[in-house]
């Protein structure tokens, strides 16, 4: 569903409250995402508060609503009443305008200007680390980032590496080096938390796709935008939509699959790209990405993935994150998994409450655990060898609330073909 930022009418803060008034009164009766996250309970509670009537709601109550939002995508998938359905419940994107019109009127804070720009703050905390990394664990240090930048600092941050995945990549794809025998070839859309802070993930899906006689390409690229939506800079997120789309669409005209690494990302370039710009192009790209375990079970459905694996990988809780669960693939990166020998997965669908910056910021910390609960239950439950999730920032989030460093699928995948240096151990 494109969202219609063009016209004045979303832009108007009356039209806004008249939308957001007929969408609550929906949810109101229906009620199934009640227990789905903090934007749904406070609705609610205020709404039976206030007299059971969704006109008593004042513009606190919607703004205080819109900013309990952090995007998981949940309730779009657990509407009934999303299009084609004549009301047109879309609650994310209607989120997404109330943030974006917020923006607009009163300006972006400094703080989320600061920590919305992934590309900007990743290239200088590699540049400085180890530094930078002393910096994001000293208290004395912690306490000036929550005066100044409103980041909690109990929070645990992600590492910086001085060598980026990029760097890495144009160190280990020589310009002679030879195409694959299968002629197949795929873009790897990297990510900013791959890039800046985890490049064993990059590594990894790296080794993993040419274990598979595919060559990979990586693009010049920039933060897929979502950053920049969650703090209401509309602009800037555009500005990524028009470079990424124009690196990206050029290799999907040459045939080339989109391969991401990230659930946020992925969704972006699949979801959000052709709503924030309604293109054939831009849907055209779309339809060529691929989540990276998603791309990887279709070779298999196709008998084109390479099965020698020389490890099982034992017992496995795997949490599958929101913004993959949104995309309505299955479960690949279980399934996936589940390929291996001597491997056990159980599968673990409860949202993280992390978001981008969201669960980071000291006014929503606490809550973000609260409602990251369920998580730490489940990924505690049992004798477990490895706990594994696609989301950087659910991981972040698990290792916070569990004391166990979970890994991306794919490293997994590329332990199991022998590749040690991803085992995460």
């Amino acid at each position: 569903m494109a969202l219609n930022h063009t016209s004045a009418e979303f832009w108007d803060q009356r039209a806004l409250e008249k939308e957001l008034l007929r969408v609550f009164d929906i949810c109101h009766g229906c009620r199934r995402c009640f227990n789905l996250c903090p934007s749904f309970d406070f609705l609610f509670k205020t709404i039976d508060r206030k007299g059971d009537e969704v006109e008593n709601l004042g513009p606190a109550d919607f703004e205080h609503t819109i900013d309990l939002c952090y995007q998981c995508k949940l309730c779009y998938n657990h509407c009934p009443y999303t299009p084609p359905h004549r009301w047109q419940i879309d609650f994310p994107h209607l989120m997404l305008r109330g943030r974006l019109v917020k923006a607009r009127r009163r300006g972006i804070p400094l703080r989320d200007r600061i920590l919305s720009h992934t590309d900007a703050l990743g290239t200088l905390g590699c540049a400085l680390a180890p530094l930078s990394n002393w910096a994001n664990r000293n208290p004395i240090m912690r306490l000036v980032m929550e005066k100044t930048l409103g980041v909690h600092r109990h929070r645990n941050l992600p590492s910086f590496h001085r060598e980026t995945f990029a760097e890495w990549y144009a160190r280990h794809r020589r310009p002679s080096a030879p195409s694959s025998s299968s002629g197949r070839s795929v873009a790897l859309f990297y990510t900013c938390s791959v890039n800046y802070n985890q490049p064993e993930i990059g590594r990894a899906a790296v080794h993993v796709l040419e274990k598979n006689d595919i060559d990979v390409v990586v693009p010049k690229q920039k933060c897929c935008g979502m950053p920049f939506l969650d703090s209401g800079d509309l602009d800037s997120a555009l500005e990524s939509v028009a470079f990424n789309s124009r690196a990206l669409e050029d290799l999907v005209r040459r045939g080339l699959d989109i391969v991401s690494l990230g659930p946020t990302c992925t969704l972006m370039l699949k979801q959000e790209y052709p709503a924030l710009v309604d293109e054939d192009r831009v849907r055209t790209l779309a339809g060529h990405v691929f989540d990276i375990c998603e791309y990887l079970m279709k070779l298999h459905e196709e008998g084109k993935l390479n099965t020698d694996f020389v490890k099982g990988m034992g017992r496995i809780a795997y949490h599958i994150p929101c913004h993959l669960r949104a995309q309505n693939i299955g479960f690949k990166s279980r399934d996936l998994m589940q390929l291996l020998p001597n491997t056990h997965v159980r599968l673990i669908e409860q949202c993280s409450a992390h978001d981008g910056t969201w669960g980071a910021k000291k006014e929503y910390y606490h809550l973000s655990l609260k409602w990251a609960e369920k998580l730490f239950t489940q990924v505690n439950e049992g004798p477990v060898d490895r706990v594994v999730s696609d989301c950087p920032l659910a991981g972040l989030q698990i290792a916070q609330g569990t004391q166990q460093k979970p890994v991306h699928p794919i490293q997994i995948v590329a332990e199991a073909y022998g590749f040690q240096e991803h085992s995460g151990r």
